[in-house]
């Protein structure tokens, strides 16, 4: 049965009713939802209209394998009954969307139907059986330990998969709150846009699972906007590139008017007084989603005289999400992690290198970047994420200029373009502020080693800079491999300092705490058979906005998702999380510097006392296989699917090993690095000096 509500509009209802069509009306936008019956099978076609954006869905509903009935049971009830009898039947669901008003959504649904009635049942289990065998053979982990926890953390990560496989096959990506799961309209408490410090969640290990094909959503959703926000880099900020929001709705941001334009970029560059920002502005801000980062000034508004009046944070312009630049570098080294992944060269040239150029050219030309009398470039006016607001030099837009510059100066030397702006590139990384430290902060105390934080200078008391341990986590700025002692020295000490120094085996792991990856990039297995199964296990939900009530006074629900933004939003983003830091402390393929080549390094944050399988994908494209039992690494298995050059962390230490090319024994090596050549298709296998394959 598909059924609607119906609300009334003057002088439209008539014709409305007669189509069994009704119409929710909020401001200039409009759904109208109409019901059919089509050869049989009942239809609910949805049309969103706004100005010139239109989007319609269509779902379509019928029977095989038993006589069944469509009827309209009123004006806003559509009835399909089966037959009365014994024996099987199968009752179909299809859908459709498009975003062009010329074509008949319903009459998609209908084929997408008619195409499963082909099938029948057998058929389609038939497909269904055979899309997920494909899926789980390319890769797995596989863990066990005598006290079970190691076995805990498996059936997660394998659960993890299983959702994503099931949600992210789409034009866009499932949002984080509720991903696909709806089955009571939308009630999030957030809204319909996409967070990248959310969505991040849920694919940063998913190419290190073999799963490329489940990022393809997000590089569409974010190439798909690319225009738009090249647009606002300029409107908005007055630089080049691109600027993507960290909250931003699918489809990028709109073009704001010349005047607004130029009366916005005067205020978040702040160069206008907050005081003087015009009516005219203020009255268009009045009508725009808060959430919005060009727009999240506003806090949250009440009613008075009838209007919703909005009033500002407090700190001009300034909010959550106003001010966040890193967002663009952060999803461009997806788009170059997918190149290093598959050695693809025109998705390097096609999809990633714009994105990185982008990036580094929104920096270059931001005009709050500035070289002072020190010679070096300083960052004013910007955030650290979501905390310190109105900023200078802050950790995570500093650490994006380093990350992801050596990685536009490779791609143009690898593609042999732009040769003329790399001198521009490499004056601005080789001169760039340093990452602050308490030092620069003015707030080491006596005796206090030296330690990362997360803004060298902040412009509110409640601001002031907090340790901060992301460059070890993101970019490859501080792994395993990294050869900047200065860089290991400070991660370690950071991260002592702040959470690390004071895990316990009861220590609450947020729901969005990156605190496996970071752990997992400095060597910590002591730490790591911690965090995993106490982030899965959400011990402290009140502080990661769970919804207590909704979900029964829990943490995780038997589905092992939490619910956390309102009715019907489930989401597991601690099982994404879990997942990179799994994949991070199994295999690392990570360079000594960002940018150089990656060197695979095998359980170099593992738990002695957990043993381990799996197949997992290596930067370079080589597929891993490998195993530890007791402690001890049993062999190597790379699969190349691209040839060229490996580099593998000896696993046995210094020690000789052997290698197996396709079988036949091969070379032998020595060494703490061990570097090789390989073909296309080829199969490697490496074993301690002595063994075989066949012994492992």
């Amino acid at each position: 049965m598909l059924r609607y509500g119906v609300e009334y509009h003057q002088g439209e209802n008539w014709e409305l009713t007669s189509q069994r069509t009704v119409m929710v009306r909020t401001c200039s936008h409009t759904a109208a939802s109409k019901l059919d019956i089509r050869n049989g099978r009942i239809v609910l076609t949805q049309e969103f209209r706004e100005g010139g954006h239109y989007n319609a869905s269509a779902v379509a509903i019928g029977v095989i394998g038993r006589k069944a009935k469509a009827k309209y049971v009123s004006d806003s009830t559509v009835r399909l009954s089966a037959a009365p009898g014994e024996g099987q039947f199968t009752v179909l669901i299809a859908s459709a969307a498009s975003f062009d008003p010329k074509q008949d959504v319903a009459a998609l649904a209908l084929k997408e139907l008619d195409a499963a009635a082909a099938k029948g049942f057998a058929g389609l289990l038939a497909a269904n059986q055979s899309w997920w065998h494909d899926f789980w053979r390319r890769g797995f982990v596989h863990l066990t330990s005598a006290d079970g926890v190691a076995d805990y953390v498996e059936q997660h990560y394998t659960y993890f998969l299983y959702v994503m496989g099931s949600s992210s096959r789409g034009a866009f990506p499932p949002r984080f709150g509720g991903m696909l799961w709806f089955t009571n309209g939308d009630m999030r408490a957030w809204g319909s846009q996409h967070w990248w410090n959310n969505t991040a969640h849920y694919y940063r290990g998913l190419a290190a699972a073999n799963r490329l094909e489940l990022m393809d959503p997000v590089f569409a959703m974010y190439s798909g906007m690319y225009e738009s926000c090249a647009l606002a880099a300029r409107q908005q900020w007055g630089s080049q590139g691109i600027w993507i929001p960290e909250t931003v709705y699918f489809d990028g941001l709109e073009k704001l008017p010349d005047d607004i334009a130029t009366e916005m970029r005067e205020l978040f560059l702040a160069r206008k007084p907050w005081e003087q920002k015009s009516a005219k502005f203020t009255g268009l801000a009045a009508t725009k989603n808060g959430h919005n980062s060009r727009w999240n000034f506003q806090a949250a508004g009440k009613w008075v005289e009838g209007r919703y009046v909005f009033t500002d944070k407090g700190a001009g312009p300034f909010g959550h999400v106003t001010h966040i630049m890193a967002t663009a570098g952060k999803i461009a080294f997806h788009y170059w992690a997918r190149y290093e992944y598959t050695k693809d060269i025109a998705w390097l040239r096609n999809r990633a290198y714009p994105m990185l150029k982008g990036t580094v050219e929104f920096y270059r030309n931001f005009p709050n970047l500035r070289k002072e009398a020190d010679g070096k470039y300083h960052l004013y006016h910007v955030n650290n994420g979501e905390g310190n607001w109105n900023s200078q030099d802050t950790q995570e837009e500093l650490g994006t200029i380093y990350g992801i510059t050596p990685l536009l100066l490779r791609a143009s030397e690898i593609l042999g373009v732009d040769a003329e702006m790399r001198p521009l590139w490499r004056e601005l990384i080789e001169n760039l502020a340093p990452l602050p430290t308490n030092e620069t902060a003015k707030t080491r105390k006596p005796g206090e080693p030296l330690l990362w934080v997360t803004a060298a200078k902040t412009s509110r008391p409640e601001d002031q800079p907090r340790l901060g341990t992301g460059p070890a986590t993101s970019f490859d700025l501080c792994t395993l491999e990294t050869q900047n002692q200065e860089f290991v020295k400070l991660a370690n000490a950071t991260y002592q300092a702040g959470q690390g120094g004071a895990l316990t085996e009861k220590t609450h792991i947020g729901v969005l705490s990156s605190l496996s990856t970071t752990a997992a990039h400095l060597g910590r297995a002591d730490h790591i058979k911690i965090i995993l199964p106490n982030q899965i296990r959400c011990l402290t939900p009140k502080g990661d906005f769970v919804d207590l009530e909704g979900s029964g006074n829990r943490g995780a629900l038997a589905n092992r998702m939490t619910l956390r933004e309102g009715p019907g939003a489930t989401d597991c983003q601690r099982l994404g999380e879990m997942s990179a830091g799994l994949h991070a402390a199994l295999l690392q393929s990570v360079p000594p510097a960002p940018g150089q080549d990656p060197i695979i390094h095998l359980f170099g944050a593992w738990p002695k006392e957990w043993d381990a399988e799996f197949t997992l994908l290596a930067r370079g494209a080589f597929l891993v296989t490998s195993a530890m039992s007791k402690g001890q690494v049993r062999f190597v298995e790379l699969l190349s699917q691209a040839g060229g050059e490996c580099k593998l962390r000896n696993p046995w230490g210094e020690s000789g090993v052997t290698l197996y090319r396709d079988g036949k024994q091969s070379e032998e090596l020595k060494g703490s690095l061990l570097a090789f050549q390989s073909r296309k298709g080829e199969n490697i296998v490496v074993t301690p000096r002595g063994s075989s394959p066949d012994k492992v």
